[in-house]
C-alpha cells in the first residue's frame, strides 16, 4: 500500500511537472510564432488586415497594412490636351516615335536602317554620317497623363499605386476629336495617327504617335491605409511597401517570403497558461497528500488556497516566460505580459504565507 501510494505520488508529479512544461512551451512557442510573423511582415510595412472585396473605410483602420480587392472605378477621367483625347482608365500614356535612321553594329560590321524609334538619335555620332542624317529634333514628346481620382472600393488611390496597376492596352485615338491643325497633319492607322501618307510607306522624319491605357479589372492591392487613401508604407524595409496584382491574390501570394499566421493565438496563450495552473495544482496536491500522511506541517488553507496558489505560480511562469520573450522586441507587449507575471508572483507569495 505504501509502494503504489509512492507510486501514485510520483506519477502526479511527473503529471504536474509535464503540464507545466507544456503550458510554458505552448505560450513560448506562440509568441515566437507571432515575432516571427510580424518580423517578416514589418520588412513590407506591417501586418496586413484583409478587408476583402469592395471595402470601405472602418474606423480604427487608419495607418494599417490592408488588403483589398476591387475593380479600379476612376472618378476623373484623364486627358491629352494637345489631341483631345480621353480615356476611362487610371493612366493614359502618349508614346510618340520618329522615322529615323539608326545605327546597328554586328560583330565589326556595321550598317544603316530607317526605323520608328521613341527617343531622338544624333546621327552625327554615327560612323558613317554622310546619308544618314536625321532630323534636327522631335516635334512632341512622349508624356503621361494621370486620373484626378481613382478609387478601389471606397479608398482613393496615390499616385505612385495608379502608376503600379498592371496591364497596358492600346486606346484607339478618334480622328474626328482632334484639334484642327493636328487633323490636317495626322492619318490613323489601326491604333496610330501618322503624318505619313501611306502606314506601310514612312518618309524619315514621319511621327507617330500611340496611346497605352491601364484596363479596368479586377485587382488585389496591398498598402498603408491614410484615412480614405490607399498609398505605400513609407518606412518599409522592402523599399517599395505595396504590392499589386491582377485578379484576386491573397497575401500568402503577395508576399511569398511571409510564414504561416499563426492561428489561434489567444486560445494558445490561455491554454498555455491553463496547463500550467494544471501542473502546478497538480504538483501542490501531491504536497498536499504527503503533509498529510507525515503530518510534518498542519495545513490551515483548504484546496481553494491550493488552486490560488497554483494560480500565481501558473501565470507567474507562463507570463514571465511571454515576457521575456518579446522583451527588447516589442516592449510594450513584454510590460504587459511582466506586470502579468507580476500579478502572479504576488498571488502565490500571498497564498505560501497563507498556507503555513
Amino acid at each position: 500500500m505504501r509502494l503504489w501510494s509512492t507510486l501514485r505520488g510520483s506519477l502526479w508529479n511527473i503529471l504536474g511537472a509535464t503540464l507545466m512544461l507544456a503550458g510554458v512551451a505552448l505560450v513560448a512557442v506562440n509568441a515566437q510564432s507571432v515575432l516571427d510573423f510580424n518580423a517578416v511582415a514589418a520588412h513590407h510595412g506591417g501586418r496586413v488586415t484583409d478587408l476583402g472585396h469592395d471595402a470601405t473605410p472602418q474606423a480604427g483602420q487608419h495607418g494599417h497594412m490592408v488588403r483589398v480587392v476591387a475593380v479600379p472605378t476612376v472618378v476623373e477621367a484623364p486627358r491629352d490636351p494637345e489631341f483631345n483625347l480621353s480615356a476611362n482608365t487610371p493612366v493614359l500614356t502618349r508614346k510618340v516615335e520618329m522615322f529615323q535612321w539608326r545605327e546597328v553594329r554586328i560583330g565589326n560590321s556595321t550598317h544603316y536602317e530607317l526605323d520608328w524609334v521613341d527617343h531622338w538619335i544624333d546621327a552625327s555620332r554615327f560612323d558613317d554620317p554622310h546619308g544618314h542624317a536625321n532630323p534636327a529634333q522631335f516635334p512632341l514628346s512622349s508624356q503621361r497623363f494621370d486620373a484626378g481620382r481613382v478609387q478601389m472600393g471606397g479608398f482613393r488611390l496615390s499616385s505612385a499605386l495608379q502608376h503600379a496597376l498592371p496591364g497596358l492596352a492600346p486606346v484607339a485615338p478618334d480622328l474626328a476629336a482632334l484639334p484642327a491643325n493636328l487633323a490636317a497633319s495626322f492619318s490613323r492607322h489601326g491604333n496610330y495617327l501618322q503624318t505619313s501618307a501611306r502606314a506601310d510607306n514612312p518618309q524619315l522624319g514621319d511621327i507617330r504617335v500611340s496611346w497605352d491605357e491601364i484596363p479596368l479589372r479586377t485587382t488585389t492591392i496591398v498598402a498603408r491605409l491614410d484615412g480614405d487613401r490607399l498609398l505605400p508604407a513609407p518606412d518599409a524595409a522592402d523599399g517599395q511597401g505595396y504590392q499589386v496584382a491582377m485578379g484576386d491574390v491573397g497575401v500568402l501570394e503577395l508576399f511569398p517570403d511571409l510564414p504561416t499566421p499563426p492561428r489561434a493565438v489567444m486560445a494558445s496563450r490561455v491554454w498555455g497558461v491553463l496547463l500550467t495552473v494544471l501542473g502546478a495544482f497538480a504538483l501542490l496536491s501531491v504536497r498536499r497528500r504527503v503533509l498529510a500522511v507525515t503530518a510534518q506541517t498542519p495545513l490551515r488553507t483548504s484546496r481553494w488556497n491550493d488552486l490560488l496558489l497554483a494560480l500565481g505560480l501558473g501565470v507567474l511562469s507562463a507570463s514571465g516566460v511571454a515576457g521575456a520573450v518579446w522583451l527588447g522586441t516589442d516592449n510594450q507587449y513584454a510590460m504587459f505580459w511582466l506586470a502579468l507575471a507580476l500579478a502572479g508572483g504576488a498571488l502565490a507569495v500571498w497564498q505560501w504565507r497563507c498556507r503555513h
